[in-house]
């Protein structure tokens, strides 16, 4: 690949966050002349399901050649950008204590149905961290049980579900969250358990979403010092890499969390976090806050990197393809069809059925 060629599609490598709810300029330049994986929204996003859609229907055209991924954190209960008159999920919880699967299921395809109505096309769930940790601020109810093997069903359920409604899930956060007792957004969380415990206990939901097709995987920004004594599992290429892609066998596409959370912030500035992380073997990198600047300057900071032979151009060679691969599967290509609006948009969210189904999971809260 040609340095010219290489500057063209660096830009598949970042989720880009961003203020306000149209695309900004910034963003629109930024996507011209890197190109540009995808955009994730926020509340900040959101005013009604109308702009929600026309918004989504514009980023997704970004760029003529590929389309963006339209991404959300749409969990359920406290991780929810998208309120009423969306239907509005209890948490995960809920449906670990339910232990029913086939209520994970009409969750799941009840929440693709509304993602889809609005265009967004990648949701970064389900939670596979397991709540083994009461004291845990960050996690919590996000998780679907304290147990393993549900964790492992449910989350498989959950995937498979969204992802035959046309939706791309993303299964996070390995090496798994769940028994940590610090905030990831803060500060880097420990986790002091030995590799054969990982193996046995907070690997199983990752391998059971691997075995369920998972189209995206979301690393965590803890430090696991059994796996890598230096560095954050997100940065670490002993976790990322031999780990997730060789030991687990995971060919889909590895998301770095948000480079900008203290975790990793407070530590390393976002632009060589980025290109540690895309050398540790993510495919691509969430950058959320909306400072283009520092979206613009990690891209930079890979493209130098790949340069100067500190990242293997085939590294980035086959983060590429990952993305373009994952993208054929989920994301039509050619023209993308006009959002809905008015009435269509409005019977489409917060139906009875999704109502019911809500209600059906808030007897487990």
């Amino acid at each position: 690949m040609s340095p010219s060629a290489l500057r063209r599609q660096i830009g598949q490598l970042l989720i880009a966050g961003f203020n306000g709810h149209q695309i900004p300029p910034e963003l629109r330049s930024l996507a011209k002349e890197f190109s540009l994986g995808g955009v994730i929204l926020f509340a900040r996003n959101v005013a009604d399901p109308e702009q929600v859609a026309e918004l989504a229907f514009e980023a997704s055209r970004l760029v003529p050649e590929l389309p963006l991924w339209v991404s959300v954190d749409q969990e359920g209960g406290r991780v929810a950008r998208l309120k009423s008159p969306f239907t509005e999920w209890p948490p995960m919880a809920t449906l670990g204590r339910s232990g029913d699967e086939k209520l994970a299921e009409r969750f799941a395809r009840a929440l693709a149905f509304e993602l889809k109505a609005v265009g967004i096309t990648l949701d970064y769930a389900p939670v596979l961290d397991i709540h083994t940790n009461p004291k845990n601020p960050v996690i919590g109810d996000r998780a679907l049980a304290e147990k393993a093997e549900e964790v492992a069903r449910l989350g498989a359920a959950i995937i498979r579900t969204l992802q035959g409604e046309g939706i791309a899930a993303c299964g996070k956060h390995f090496p798994g969250h769940g028994d940590t007792s610090t905030d990831s957004h803060l500060e880097l969380p420990l986790v002091e358990h030995p590799p054969d415990r990982l193996r046995q206990v907070e690997f199983l939901p990752f391998k059971a979403a691997i075995e369920a097709g998972v189209a995206t995987m979301m690393t965590a920004h803890v430090f696991v010092p059994s796996l890598d004594d230096t560095r954050p599992a997100t940065l670490s290429k002993r976790v990322v890499t031999d780990i997730l892609r060789n030991e687990l066998q995971y060919e889909g596409v590895i998301f770095s969390d948000d480079l900008e959370m203290k975790a990793v912030a407070a530590e390393y500035a976002v632009p060589a976090a980025a290109v540690m992380a895309i050398e540790a073997g993510c495919d691509g990198a969430l950058i959320c806050s909306g400072d283009h600047d520092t979206q613009s300057a990690a891209l930079e900071a890979i493209v130098h990197a790949v340069e100067e032979d500190r990242l293997r151009l085939a590294r980035v060679e086959d983060a590429l393809k990952r993305q373009q691969r994952a993208k054929e599967r989920f994301l039509t290509t050619g023209v993308a069809a006009r959002p809905l609006t008015g009435r269509a948009l409005r019977t489409a969210l917060g139906r009875e059925e999704h109502q019911a189904i809500a209600a059906e999971m808030a007897r487990f809260l």
